[in-house]
């Protein structure tokens, strides 16, 4: 007899809902899961396979358990950086801290979902991760809304520590709604030949979303990739960036955007590589689809190099769909709806995440539903 994951023990359509952003209800294939609501954490558990390889909690838990952690928050992000920071520094309702332990490798993604059910609520978060030495992990967090709440604001701040030779794998999926305000606050410290890899999907309407996460190469031979995917539509204004820091020598950073822009939609792509050391090496590169006439993509790279022999690209394309696609998608016997959805999707390819296949597919299939019907 096949157990239940308690978590079907949570009401059924908040489960529907967190599918939307890629929690599996049913915990297989994940080493453990993170569920916080509203202003409360509900759920929390490891797989009993990863015990003694991972810690996994509420963040207020954790400082009480650990009163070294407190040490670590607030390190990578200045309380008084905006006046989001400052809220979250005020008062935050929780968060997960996770800890992936010395030289464990947890095979299966790490799930988290933060989720706002209420009306007009505004929740701040805030998360620390820390991944020791030569450790491995992949963590996957959705956040989104209700689908019966139109207005709500999210505030969520995010220290990730990557420490000596570990590798972690940082998957964020946002599903937001059309009349709410979201301000993540991220950073992440790599020590030496750690490896930082951040992707963030953004694929529905939203009223405004604004976000620029640094990444520091801090170690010798450390490496950072940020892969970002929009689909903005529907008067939806996002300004979304990444910053990469290259202080450790022979430092390498690799920043990717896709984003597609139709239905009034505004996007801004920032991006900025510091070299700071001796060998280090970036590239930026941002392509952008425009579907309509009242839409926008402004991209604004920025590459600093303060040492001889520094190496940083960059590129960028921005336009429209093809006709003469369209028409050779048509003429095999697709609609002219079915052959544009099509090369949407294509254009929003998540093999440029470097995912594992199993996640590659599930990021695949969120994908295919925001784009529409092939």
């Amino acid at each position: 007899m096949v157990e239940k994951s308690e978590l079907t023990r949570i009401p059924h359509q908040i489960l529907a809902e967190a599918t939307r952003v890629g929690l599996n209800p049913s915990e297989e294939d994940r080493s453990g899961t993170f569920l916080h609501i509203d202003q409360n954490t509900i759920y929390s558990k490891i797989n009993e396979v990863f015990e003694g390889k991972l810690e996994l909690m509420d963040m207020k838990k954790a400082l009480m358990e650990y009163p070294w952690l407190k040490d670590m928050q607030w390190k990578l992000i200045d309380e008084y950086k905006d006046e989001y920071t400052k809220k979250v520094a005020e008062r935050f309702s929780g968060g997960y801290f996770m800890r992936i332990l010395p030289h464990a490798e947890v095979t299966f993604p790490i799930q988290s979902c933060l989720m706002i059910t209420e009306e007009g609520l505004e929740q701040r978060i805030h998360n620390v991760v820390l991944a020791e030495e030569g450790s491995k992990a992949h963590l996957i967090t959705g956040c989104l809304q209700h689908s019966n709440v139109n207005s709500a604001s999210h505030i969520g701040v995010t220290e990730i520590y990557v420490k000596k030779e570990a590798t972690l794998n940082f998957t964020m999926i946002h599903d937001w709604g059309k009349e709410t305000l979201v301000r993540p606050r991220t950073s992440a410290l790599i020590e030496e030949n750690g490896s930082f890899i951040s992707n963030y999907l953004c694929l529905k309407p939203v009223k405004d979303v604004q976000m620029y996460p640094t990444a520091i190469c801090e170690g010798e031979k450390s490496r950072v990739s940020f892969n970002t995917i929009l689909y903005g539509h529907e008067d939806s204004h996002m300004d979304i960036g990444s910053r990469a820091v290259l202080n450790g020598e022979e430092s390498r950073a690799e920043l990717i955007t896709r984003a597609v822009a139709g239905n009034s939609c505004e996007i801004t792509v920032r991006g900025m590589i510091e070299g700071n050391s001796v060998g280090s090496k970036g590239h930026l590169e941002c392509r952008g689809l425009i579907l309509d006439e009242k839409s926008l993509i402004h991209s604004i790279p920025e590459l600093i190099a303060r040492k001889k022999g520094v190496e940083i690209t960059h590129e960028a394309a921005i336009g429209k769909i093809s006709e003469t696609e369209i028409i050779y998608l048509m003429t095999r016997k697709m609609t002219r709806d079915q052959a544009v959805s099509t090369i949407i999707r294509g254009f929003m390819d998540v093999s440029i995440m470097g995912l594992p296949k199993h996640l590659e597919d599930e990021i695949s299939r969120i994908v295919d539903l925001a784009a529409g019907p092939g």
